[in-house]
């Protein structure tokens, strides 16, 4: 009968299960109606998320975000996407294209129920790590009611920790390098079965520095895919699409204007200027631009990163009024995560950073964008600037350009509809801090030596510029600017071209000496005299902190004309050629055998020929001597006999120990008297404390028959502290059950009163009486 009840309770939980993956199979099939009857030519008219035929999952999840409404990019590619179609859209910055491929993504894998046993489903890819983390923020946010499992590989986390969990991920966002990494090591990625790909901001993974890493990760997706592309600028390259493989993809340009027009590519809210400002007063403006706006959140760019730690530093010691940040790709990634989550809850900060935070990052209500270096190209400007005016919410931009940069640059944002205004600067509101700057290189090595790489970077920077019209090292006032860092001169810069150093540096010596001789076969030394790695250490400008006062107070060169004596040129040291014996140079040839190559290499074989090491010591005159010195024989013999000797030796030696011998036992001797006048201190203190404050009071006293001599033990005891050799016995407790009064109890030689305090416990008590029942 049990058994037939259990039956009868586990029937309509199974009935329940059966009707509700019924209800949710009719649900997909409605959703799937919807959408085939949902028409993309008038899906701009539709407003809101909750018109499109999204799952209740993703409904409830964009209503608990905060998305209400949808964006132009929005509109127009998510019906496409959900209809199954490749897209390739474009939109400004801040425009929500985040959301235009994360619901999509969502909603092809809730209608195919995907689960964990499916592998992966959908995979993102981010070109910075910033990005991707904000990425896998947002679909957290919309997707927590969806039930999938979603997964965050960057570079700098843990690959072992990600490798047991990556197999049981439906979503990966990601870097291209950890992906492809887990692609080539975790053996659990399943990606045959994978249903989209998403590039967010394809035009930068599109660059060299991804290019070949996308290749390898193509190579391995199965073609049967969806694929959505997505930046704020982006390009119809016919062999850019067909390298990625898509299907008959859908355009979608926001900003494209009636009849092919262009349209201007930044937000409409931004407010965008430029000022003309030479190189070497570029930081000079930016102090006073700081220093003029510390309520404001800003984002300060740099072309590199060097820049950035040097302009950090520094002005973080001249203490500006307002937070400072930096941020570039040489950080650790716990450093980046920290100042990115600082900055986005900060109100007032300034964050200084390379083009790392140039794409796709939203940082809540930044005011200023400020590029104190020109960006490398215009869709690099739009990115910058695309950081403030998000979302339609007011922002500000500031440009710094060269004279040399103003008009081409100015040209090619013109050819984009995009047209910033011009500021003018008063020079009464410009700081300098050129002499604070050199004050601080001057006094701390280490920040001289990141002006010295700022510096260096930034002509390197410019010279890798393919625009050559914007981007001309040769116009640089390299000297000015090296002053305006703090430096007292411009740092050499060394531009690699070619591999003629490292053909230099693999070329041998002997030829590099044939090719240097004359028709004679001489080999011309250029160099007259001898010169040392501390010549050539101080001859370099700018590379320590004492060069140039060393270069001013020694003359290395020296003058043949000048006086010997003369007091300037004290510590000069003159060096000249010597000759070399040649005779007298040891044998450096090859050994002719493998068993003679064998031994000279051999450190065990080498030691018998080369003797037993020594070390020298020397005395007060100089002279070097051996540590261990051995007297000739010759000396030996005039001293005397040897049996003579030895005896005098035994004899001195002898005296020796027993002087030290009787000293230690005038040391121990005295430590015994020291401990005896500390115990008897001790007892007399306790003797006191133990006394009657009132005189007239009796003592109490217990009788105790004892079996030792009073007497005798008297003497004992005055024995042993008159005794310095020999340690006091320490005197049987009154309750011991072996020993009374120091003696054995089986001795009775005699029957004496001794005195003992009154027992103050019951156990002294029943001890007392235990022993005077045996006794």
């Amino acid at each position: 009968m049990a058994k037939k009840n259990q039956k009868k309770e586990k029937k309509p939980v199974v009935n329940q299960r059966k009707s509700k993956l019924k209800k949710e199979k009719e649900y997909i099939e409605s959703l799937e109606e919807k959408i085939k009857e949902l028409d993309t030519e008038k899906a701009n008219e539709i407003s809101q998320f909750k018109d499109l035929p999204l799952s209740e999952p993703t409904i409830n999840g964009l209503k608990e975000a905060g998305f209400i409404s949808m964006t132009d990019i929005q509109k127009q590619t998510i019906p496409l996407s959900l209809k199954g179609h490749d897209i390739l859209g474009a939109a400004r910055t801040g425009s929500g294209k985040t959301l235009a491929f994360l619901i999509p993504l969502i909603e092809i894998l809730y209608r195919k129920s995907w689960n964990e046993f499916d592998g992966l489903g959908a995979l993102v890819i981010s070109p910075t790590r910033e990005l991707a983390m904000q990425i896998y923020e947002v679909l957290v946010k919309i997707g927590k009611h969806s039930g999938f499992s979603a997964g965050l590989v960057i570079g700098g986390k843990d690959v072992k920790f990600e490798k047991d969990r990556v197999a049981k991920m439906n979503i990966l966002i990601g870097t291209p390098g950890r992906i492809l990494q887990h692609m080539d090591q975790t053996a659990g990625l399943q990606l045959s079965n994978l249903q989209m790909l998403v590039l967010d901001e394809a035009d930068r993974i599109l660059d060299m520095g991804f290019k070949k890493t996308l290749d390898s990760i193509l190579e391995n997706l199965p073609p049967s895919r969806q694929t959505l592309l997505f930046s704020a600028t982006q390009t119809k390259s016919v062999n850019d699409l067909a390298r990625l493989s898509l299907v008959n993809p859908q355009y979608i340009d926001t900003e494209a204007g009636t009849n092919n027009e262009i349209k201007k590519q930044t937000p409409e809210s931004l407010e965008e200027n430029y000022v003309s400002v030479e190189l070497q007063d570029k930081l000079n403006i930016l102090w006073s631009f700081i220093k003029t706006h510390l309520k404001s959140k800003m984002i300060v760019f740099f072309s590199c990163s060097k820049q950035v730690h040097y302009v950090y530093e520094t002005f973080r010691k001249m203490q500006p009024g307002i937070s400072l940040l930096k941020l570039h790709g040489r950080q650790k990634q716990t450093a980046r995560m920290e100042t990115t989550y600082k900055f986005s809850k900060a109100n007032q900060v300034c964050l200084l950073a390379t083009d790392i935070v140039a794409r796709g990052l939203d940082f809540p209500s930044v005011e200023w964008v400020v590029q104190v270096d020109c960006p490398e190209d215009v869709a690099t400007y739009v990115h910058r600037v695309g950081r403030s005016a998000r979302f339609g919410k007011i922002g500000k931009s500031l440009l710094f350009l060269t004279p040399n940069e103003e008009e081409p640059f100015l040209k090619n944002l013109a050819a984009k509809k995009i047209a910033p205004k011009k500021m003018n600067i008063k020079t009464s509101k410009i700081k300098s801090i050129q002499s604070q700057l050199q004050a601080l290189c001057f006094s701390n090595p280490e920040l001289k030596y990141l002006a010295q790489k700022a510096f260096i970077s930034y002509f390197r920077s410019i010279h890798l510029q393919s625009d050559k019209e914007v981007f001309d090292i040769n116009k640089l006032p390299s000297e000015e600017f090296a002053k305006a860092l703090g430096l007292p001169g411009a740092p050499k810069i060394k531009i690699k071209g070619g591999n003629k150093a490292k053909e230099l540096k693999n070329t041998s010596r002997q030829l590099l000496k044939l090719s240097k001789a004359n028709e004679d076969g001489e080999v011309v030394d250029s160099k007259k005299e001898v010169r040392t790695k501390y010549d050539r250490m101080f001859e370099r400008q700018n590379q320590g902190v004492l060069s140039e006062h060393y270069l001013k107070t020694v003359n290395n060169k020296g003058d043949e004309d000048e006086d010997e004596d003369d007091d300037e040129d004290f510590m000069a040291v003159k060096r000249t050629d010597h000759d070399l014996n040649e005779e007298q140079l040891p044998d450096l040839s090859a050994p002719a055998s493998k068993r003679q190559l064998k031994k000279a290499l051999s450190k065990k074989a080498s030691l018998p020929g080369q003797g037993n090491p020594t070390k020298l010591k020397f005395d007060d005159e100089g002279v070097a001597h051996p540590i261990y010195e051995l007297e000739n024989e010759e000396d030996f013999r005039e001293k005397g006999d040897a049996a003579e000797q030895i005896k005098e030796f035994v004899a001195k030696e002898s005296k020796d120990m027993e002087e030290r011998d009787a000293e230690d036992k005038e040391v121990a001797r005295a430590k015994r008297q020291e401990k005896k006048r500390r115990r008897k201190e001790l007892e007399k203190q306790a003797f006191d404390d133990s006394g009657s404050d009132d005189d007239n009071e009796e003592e109490d006293v217990a009788y105790v028959v004892g079996t030792g001599d009073l007497d005798q033990d008297l003497d004992h005891s005055e024995r042993s502290d008159s005794d310095d050799e020999e340690p006091a016995s320490k005197k049987a407790k009154w309750f011991d059950n072996n020993r009374i009064n120091g003696r054995d109890s089986g001795d009775h030689d005699g029957v004496n009163v001794v005195e003992y305090n009154e027992p103050e416990t019951l156990e002294d008590l029943e001890a007392l009486t235990a022993r005077l029942i045996q006794n």
